[in-house]
């Protein structure tokens, strides 16, 4: 690499009061296209190897932890398939750690050869500098989109289905969909009285209009419960209207769901039980089966336009989800994330290798690293715990690594 700067430095030294010397400045254009190429591609291998590094050790750790988890019914086979559809998770949330990191390798090693310092001495800008590692992070940036969108929907839903640990419960699991609907009758002369209320649970439901195991607990005007619904699952069978005209969607039509392998209790006054099985029933909800999958699906298992669809439908219902919200955000986001991250591993780099090691650099990176990552789940927490502005809490770590990063950058300058 010095080669291209002696070459320039030679022909500025042959004479200076000459027209033709001033020509001669013309190379210096491609050798920074030289120098950027080198630069990007040392980061692009760093970050390459740090991302991988960090996926290989987590893939290491999750099949040591599922070993105590084997046994008759979750064998080694289902194990390693676990693992395999929970990789693009682990891959995903070690992109922005994997980046820092590999920034401050990629850069480490060229300062460990004093190759930063002769750029700087070329008149190389430490923005310059940056701005080319942050190019190939961008990379990973849209690897993390990409992952987000297309392939943690389906892996997630694969790996739960091998390994699903709620279906061991005694008890209804809180994920799914829960409603409480208002149940009326007819009177005498035509009006519907209220008759209580049933409490609707539904397991699971894709986009194709099939639901898992439904349960439905029926109460009366007092709160006194009358009966249980347990069917296995249901086909969705079409959609019926009831006002068209009206501005709400959930107004406008009925949507019908057959019920397959029901079981019905009924709870008398004096607490006496009758059971009784019926081969199937019809369920009404006033959601498209588009909309029951995105109520049944945690946020994590949302792509990015599945958790936007998710959050226009809640405000149209009036009401909001928190998890979900701050689900769409974080995603949204992780761009941000991992360039203030790059910003940061950046300003570890520049400055005397005498004072700190490229060692020492590193596990600063890795500490700091793991210590976003604690802070963005931190705030996560307390935005679901508050109410605050999902967007703001998530917006708090990523300006304050930014800002972090500059200042220190600018120290160096």
């Amino acid at each position: 690499m010095s080669a291209l700067f002696s070459k320039s430095s030679s022909s500025n030294s042959s004479k200076p009061n000459s027209p033709k010397a001033k020509l001669k400045f013309a190379p210096k254009p491609t050798n920074l296209k030289v120098l950027s190429r080198y630069v990007k591609l040392n980061a692009l291998l760093a970050i390459i190897g740090a991302v991988i590094g960090l996926w290989a050790l987590q893939l290491v750790f999750s099949y040591l932890s599922e070993l105590d988890s084997l046994d008759d019914n979750y064998t080694m086979g289902e194990a390693i398939k676990y693992i395999f559809y929970r990789s693009p998770y682990f891959l995903e949330q070690f992109i922005p750690t994997g980046a820092l990191l590999g920034a401050v390798v990629g850069l480490g090693l060229l300062a460990n050869k004093s190759e930063l310092v002769v750029m700087r001495a070329a008149g190389v800008s430490v923005y310059r500098i940056v701005g080319w590692v942050l190019q190939p992070a961008l990379i990973f940036v849209l690897l993390a989109l990409v992952i987000n969108q297309f392939v943690l929907p389906h892996s997630n839903q694969l790996a739960q289905e091998i390994n699903d640990e709620d279906n061991s419960s005694l008890v209804t699991s809180v994920r799914g969909y829960w409603t409480v609907q208002p149940r009326f009758e007819s009177a005498k002369d035509g009006s519907a009285k209220p008759d209580g209320s049933d409490i609707l649970y539904i397991d699971y439901a894709d986009v194709q209009g099939n639901i898992g195991e439904v349960k439905r607990w029926h109460l009366d005007n007092n709160g006194n419960l009358q009966s249980a619904i347990h069917a296995e699952g249901g086909k969705y069978i079409g959609r019926e209207p009831i006002d068209t005209d009206s501005s709400k969607p959930s107004e406008q039509y009925r949507y019908e769901w057959q019920l397959n392998n029901m079981t019905k209790l009924m709870i008398g006054q004096g607490f006496e039980s009758s059971q009784a099985i019926a081969p199937s029933d019809t369920l009404s909800l006033p959601f498209a089966p588009e909309s029951v999958y995105l109520l049944t699906r945690k946020a994590e298992d949302l792509s990015l336009t599945q958790l936007y669809e998710h959050r226009q439908f809640m405000r149209q219902q009036g009401t909001r989800s928190l998890s979900h919200e701050l689900a769409f955000w974080q995603k949204l986001l992780s761009p941000l994330s991992i360039l203030s991250l790059v910003i940061v591993a950046c300003s570890f780099v520049f400055g005397s290798l005498r004072t700190h090691s490229l060692g020492l650099r590193i596990v600063v990176a890795l500490l700091f690293g793991l210590l976003f990552s604690y802070v963005q789940d931190l705030v996560g927490f307390v935005s679901l715990a508050t109410g605050f502005s999902p967007l703001l809490m998530v917006l708090l770590p990523i300006i304050a690594s930014a800002i972090l990063g500059g200042y220190l950058l600018k120290r160096q300058m």
